[in-house]
């Protein structure tokens, strides 16, 4: 996946980039399980194994080229089973940790959140939603088409975005992202879909009940 890494950002897709993840983050908050997590101890594991890995995973990066870095981000396996709302409050946390332990500075912060963050939660948001009222309830539908095709489309819209705002700053003039950035965009489709099916798989087997907007008796036991 790939992620901005650079302080050009016009000051127009600064405060735009600020004010979408802010409101986003807020309404994220007000809709999170707050009275569930009190009472629910393994939902709070989850919440803190969750945003503890993320850290970890964007932690290890390399920075390719002027202005980009590239990692796995893993955010469509997290929405899945935290739900949209409680995965951006904890990648958000998660984030934040990074990027004051990385020491890189705050101008790309809300960027990143919004392209890296929200856009692959809402692909999540929209393609389970399509595969639970439009596809049959079919076990390995579920994960292939929400886990790793999401993931991939993800990795590819990502890649785009960030694409799209390096062109439209200026940063980046788009013979170059033609020649550079659509190849890193295609190499990260695999490991990515990968990770997160990978990911959704082991939990779908062993602990079903994790996975906020996975029926295990619609998609298992009535078939």
């Amino acid at each position: 996946m790939i992620s901005l890494n650079t302080e050009g950002l016009s000051e127009l897709s600064y405060y735009f980039f600020n004010a979408l993840f802010l409101l986003v983050f807020i309404y994220a908050c007000y809709r999170s399980p707050w009275h569930l997590i009190k009472t629910n101890s393994t939902l709070q594991h989850l919440c803190f194994g969750a945003t503890v890995t993320l850290m970890l995973l964007w932690s290890i990066k390399a920075d390719i080229s002027t202005g980009i870095s590239i990692h796995l981000i893993g955010m469509t396996v997290l929405s899945l089973v935290l739900g949209w709302d409680l995965a951006i409050v904890c990648a958000s946390i998660a984030l934040t940790l990074v990027t004051i332990a990385s020491a890189s500075g705050w101008a790309n912060f809300a960027a990143n959140g919004v392209i890296t963050l929200l856009l692959p939660v809402a692909v999540t948001y929209i393609i389970a939603g399509i595969v639970d009222r439009k596809l049959p309830k079919n076990f390995f539908i579920y994960l292939f088409v929400c886990g790793f095709f999401c993931a991939g489309l993800s990795a590819v819209l990502v890649g785009l975005s960030v694409s799209a705002t390096l062109w439209v700053n200026d940063i980046y003039p788009w013979v170059k992202i033609q020649r550079e950035i659509v190849t890193i965009i295609l190499l990260t489709v695999f490991p990515e879909g990968l990770l997160n099916g990978m990911l959704l798989t082991a939990i779908m087997v062993f602990y079903p009940d994790w996975i906020r907007s996975f029926d295990a008796k619609a998609y298992i036991d009535d078939q």
